[in-house]
């Protein structure tokens, strides 16, 4: 039988840091007031990394993959397949995966963008892996990248203190033994109006409102729900309890949906995976820089499980269950 295991990863961040007592002093010449401390009591969240305006998102995924390409020690165009999730493209096209393809010197094999917002690396890598598993390819670069901090309000104090921007990456290849262990995916387009973007082009003109809008009670209430089900769902698919699983790797996006996912879950503290103190939310790339993070720092260890989940504008949803 033919699976698809992880081999790899890669993370890349802007060098601008801006921590919290930094942005609070900008927001407070816009007559916006918050803190430090209000940040981090309802976030968790510390800093965040910024892009200079000469930074496009094909960059930092094109950094995160060079990594991940060196993590498991294969040569770039032995990769037939690019994945790029990403709320943020370089353009409206080509896809930024094909950009991504052109700056690795990769010569052929399929790439393409998926955009499931937040839940966009699990959807990309649940993709990838129906690619390998069918045969379609046997060796794929799966990526989330972002630069988030394009969109925001930065007069809306609700939405402008979360995000960050930032890239992390994941080499797939065919194996008789199994990395991707289950998946499972999710949405519910009734919900679109809760997490949304709604801006667009039209005659050359940006027509609707092109910033970041967030209903925050109703989306911590469905992610914690639907993180907690699908969860429950992927375990279920893979024959296995909860108990099993080694560590929960969770989309950062606020502290208190991961702790609050965790005590529903049973999961404890430690087992879980946290760096959006130091990344804040930064969409689709939030999942593989945390899971490169403990990947690195020798956290998630050989013969482990890990559970990666993303939940996002869609409204999406989504667990992939691995084996390391």
């Amino acid at each position: 039988m033919r699976f698809a295991k992880i081999i790899g990863s890669g993370s890349a961040l802007p060098e601008h840091i801006v921590s919290n007592d930094e942005l609070a002093k900008k927001l407070a010449q816009k007559g916006l007031e918050t803190s430090d401390e209000w940040i981090v009591s309802r976030t968790g969240i510390k800093q965040r990394h910024i892009a200079d305006d000469s930074m496009a998102t094909s960059d930092l995924a094109t950094a995160a993959a060079r990594k991940a390409i060196e993590s498991a020690g294969i040569d770039a165009n032995e990769i037939d397949l690019i994945i790029l999730a990403t709320s943020t493209p370089d353009y409206i096209f080509p896809s930024t995966a094909c950009i991504v393809q052109s700056k690795l010197g990769i010569k052929g094999g399929a790439a393409f963008d998926v955009q499931a917002v937040c839940s966009g690396f699990v959807y990309a890598l649940t993709t990838a892996d129906s690619f390998i598993r069918a045969g379609n390819a046997s060796c794929a670069l799966v990526i989330g990248a972002e630069i988030f901090t394009r969109i925001l309000d930065w007069n809306d104090r609700g939405t402008c203190v979360l995000f960050g921007d930032g890239a992390g990456a994941m080499i797939l290849k065919a194996s008789d033994e199994p990395g991707i262990v289950a998946t499972q995916l999710d949405a519910e387009g009734d919900l679109h109006t809760i997490l949304h973007t709604q801006g667009c082009i039209h005659n050359g003109q940006v027509v609707g409102d092109p910033f970041l809008r967030m209903d925050g009670q109703a989306v911590f209430k469905k992610a914690v729900t639907a993180l907690e089900e699908s969860a429950r769902i992927v375990c279920a698919k893979a024959g296995m309890d909860l108990s099993q699983v080694d560590w929960m790797v969770p989309h950062q996006a606020n502290v208190r949906i991961i702790n609050a996912l965790g005590r529903k879950l049973g999961f404890p503290s430690e087992r879980v995976v946290v760096t959006v103190d130091q990344h804040a939310n930064t969409s689709a790339a939030s999942v593989p820089l945390a899971f490169d993070a403990a990947r690195r720092d020798g956290r998630l260890q050989s013969g482990q499980y890990a559970l990666l989940q993303g939940v996002g504008g869609g409204f999406t949803w989504g667990s992939v269950l691995v084996k390391l």
